[in-house]
């Protein structure tokens, strides 16, 4: 119990500038969170979804306003080790979570083609079905910082477009429901420091993908996010302000200068009002 307490006090102490504040400040920023909502805290295992947990149960507990969780976990065909882990992360953090079982690694570990997308997509769609069958209107992923700009950088020079992951966003095909993102300002070294801070241990990737890469090429993953990774590592060395000017590059977008953009399924091309724009 003294260990619980000592890392839920890390996050509001030692860690309240990098973590806690980031936190509240995209909450506040985006407004993620309303009085009334019942949140599902989606929670893989990962530390990235662990410490979102912590920071949500916190703001619940001190908030301003009143807003009910449940901690959620997708089993999705782990192995024994990382079912296990979980298990035992859960008990260490005080998290009483709801777990459900599905078999999307033995459904996508034979497609060839963007396994990782048909998974990623498979398992919202669980976790929006599960969340809404416990009476959430809302679940809270943990992405961070890194993986705002990661998704930025992937865009560009692999899918030939400019978009980002957005804080929160409307459900598609679970109406009422809604995803948010409340550790968008959240640096991953911040809490890769806290974890080691707290003696924390979490499973990382489980992907059987990632997995088997992993375990022959000496720890190092074979994915269009880690050749992210490393760019903005290597972008930090030159000059660290780059990766800031990658996520407020989302916010500075001046449509002036865009050869073509989509809205609501339009495409609008610069030559579509060219001329009305001519100086007279």
């Amino acid at each position: 119990m003294e260990r619980l307490k000592e890392i839920e006090r890390s996050i509001i102490k030692q860690y309240r500038k990098p973590i806690w504040k980031k936190f509240i400040d995209a909450i506040n920023e985006y407004k993620l969170i309303e009085e009334g909502d019942k949140i599902a805290v989606c929670i893989s295992g990962g530390k990235d979804s662990m410490i979102l947990a912590k920071c949500m149960q916190e703001l619940q507990r001190h908030g301003k306003f009143h807003f009910d969780i449940v901690y959620l976990m997708m089993d999705p065909g782990y192995n024994e080790i990382n079912r296990q882990k979980n298990k035992e992360n859960c008990e260490i953090l005080g998290l009483d979570v709801n777990v459900f079982t599905t078999e999307i690694f033995d459904t996508v570990v034979n497609i060839e083609n963007n396994p990782c997308y048909l998974c990623a997509r498979m398992r919202r769609g669980y976790l929006y079905k599960n969340a809404q069958k416990l009476g959430c209107n809302k679940i809270a992923l943990g992405h961070h910082f890194d993986d705002v700009i990661e998704t930025i950088l992937m865009s560009m020079l692999y899918g030939g477009q400019i978009q980002t992951m957005m804080p929160k966003l409307h459900s598609t095909n679970h109406p009422g429901m809604e995803l948010i993102r409340p550790l968008y300002y959240v640096k991953e070294a911040d809490i890769i420091k806290w974890c080691k801070h707290n003696d924390l241990d979490f499973i990382q990737c489980a992907c059987r993908f990632t997995e088997a890469y992993t375990n022959s090429h000496d720890g190092v993953g074979d994915s269009k996010r880690q050749e992210m990774k490393k760019l903005v590592e290597h972008f930090r060395k030159v000059h660290d302000p780059i990766e800031m000017n990658i996520f407020r590059s989302m916010y500075n977008v001046n449509l002036n200068t865009v050869i073509e953009y989509q809205k609501d399924g339009k495409r609008i091309n610069f030559l579509d009002n060219y001329d009305e724009r001519k100086v007279k």
